[in-house]
């Protein structure tokens, strides 16, 4: 009954849950792309693909700060890529 009653209070607490997800995953990125790693590489990393689906890989493409990060020719090179698989 606790987690019904948690759903009543707040019916859109899990809305919180995938955000919160992709922003662990977004630093990640940018952490693992500051040690030097191409970003393909890091997209492929079981971390990342047992955390993420495709959809929610490319959605962390289009977050403002990684593509800061990272670089926004770099970004649509591996939009692109990925595109093709």
């Amino acid at each position: 009954m606790g987690k019904l009653s948690n759903l009543f209070r707040n019916p859109f607490s899990f809305l919180g849950a995938t955000s919160a997800k992709e922003e662990r995953l977004a630093a990640y990125v940018i952490r693992e792309h500051d040690r030097g790693r191409p970003l393909a590489e890091i997209l492929d990393d079981p971390y990342i693909r047992n955390r993420a689906t495709d959809q929610e890989r490319a959605r962390i493409l289009d977050r403002p700060e990684v593509v800061r990060a990272i670089g926004e020719d770099i970004v649509e090179g591996v939009r692109a890529d990925m595109g093709q698989r």
